[in-house]
């Protein structure tokens, strides 16, 4: 498959793409490369993969609505002529693995910035092809990420996709049961547990819970690598427990992981607070603590201001209809103004 064209397909991927690997196209590229073609060394590979740390910065701050078109062009731009350059065999690997932490950067900023069909399906496509990028360079634990973010996606989409979410997500686990940081372990398990929720299926997501907090407990003494999953830290797995934990209605549980990730933890990103302080608002509200609700509110709205996500905004809605019954208390009414000024920016 030309590697410049399937990198530039507009249209979305079929996930029978994940099923068909091709462990030997780095080999082939290396043989058939034209001798005009542009030469790749280390440091096309170092400049990817600071591109990758730059923008994900970025969108981790403000949303993944800030940057995804800088992403793409220097996706097409740059990194997709390198792919169709002359390497060798090793930096080969290491420009595919690059390409593919690009690729998936990409789609979660897409599925951040909108829940419409055109943004999901870029996320889709953008996921699809970080995988098949990271298989072909033997490199499980960037193709695990890359089925996380498809399982992620489904898990947003709802109870209708839950036996995709719950296949994707076992999947995932089936790259990532060989790996050696438990960060990623805890990553991937806790992306297991939550489909499992999702579908229902309780033991499952209990079971899978708990294997991630023992894996997420004996990270503290590990180094820290620079992928996407060994970013996961004790308090982002107390974020996605919390989650967990209220999705299978355990509320008290949930908020008492919530807290943990805000305050012991201190998630430090404004898009992670504001979607934490979002959803805890919500389990307070309903645990029948109003002034509670408010006050995480609050610092939700003021967290928020300039973050360009959808989960953000949903959080935001979410709110809004919420408080939509207690008007007549004047800080709901207050809240449900400085919402509405949220919404109505870009």
């Amino acid at each position: 498959m030309d590697r410049r064209g399937f990198l530039a397909t507009s249209g979305g991927a079929a996930l029978s793409l994940l099923g068909v690997p091709d462990p030997d196209a780095i080999t082939r590229r290396v043989r058939d490369s034209s001798p005009t073609a542009v030469r790749v060394g280390q440091g096309e590979v170092s400049a990817i993969l600071r591109m990758v740390r730059t923008l994900g910065d970025s969108a981790a701050e403000y949303g993944g609505g800030h940057a995804k078109k800088v992403a793409i062009d220097y996706l097409t731009g740059s990194a997709g002529p390198w792919l169709d350059g002359r390497y060798t065999e090793a930096i080969g690997q290491k420009l595919y693995a690059a390409a593919s932490q690009l690729a998936h950067l990409i789609g979660w900023m897409a599925q951040d910035e909108g829940d419409d069909t055109g943004h999901q399906a870029l996320a889709r496509h953008y996921y699809a092809h970080a995988y098949r990028l990271a298989d072909e360079s033997g490199e499980q634990e960037l193709a695990a990420t890359a089925l996380r973010g498809l399982t992620v996606q489904a898990i947003g989409l709802g109870p209708k996709h839950r036996a995709e979410a719950l296949a994707l997500s076992e999947k995932c686990m089936d790259h990532a049961r060989h790996l050696d940081d438990p960060r990623a372990i805890a990553y991937y398990q806790s992306t297991l547990a939550e489909a499992a929720a999702l579908n229902g299926d309780h033991r499952l997501a209990s079971a899978s819970l708990s294997a991630s907090q023992t894996h997420i407990e004996r990270s503290a003494t590990a180094p820290t690598g620079d992928s996407w999953a060994s970013h996961f830290t004790i308090g982002r797995w107390a974020h996605a427990s919390g989650t967990i934990l209220a999705r299978m209605g355990d509320l008290a549980g949930a908020r008492e992981q919530l807290h943990t990730a805000l305050e012991i933890h201190g998630l430090d990103r404004r898009r992670s607070r504001a979607a934490v302080l979002g959803h805890l608002g919500e389990i307070h509200l309903q645990q029948g603590d109003l002034d509670g609700a408010f006050a995480v509110w609050t610092e939700f709205l003021d967290c928020a201001e300039g973050v360009r996500s959808v989960r953000v905004r949903d959080a935001a809605k979410d709110m809004c209809v919420r408080l939509a019954r207690h008007q007549q208390v004047p800080e709901a009414r207050a809240l449900s103004r400085r919402a509405a000024v949220l919404l109505t920016q870009p």
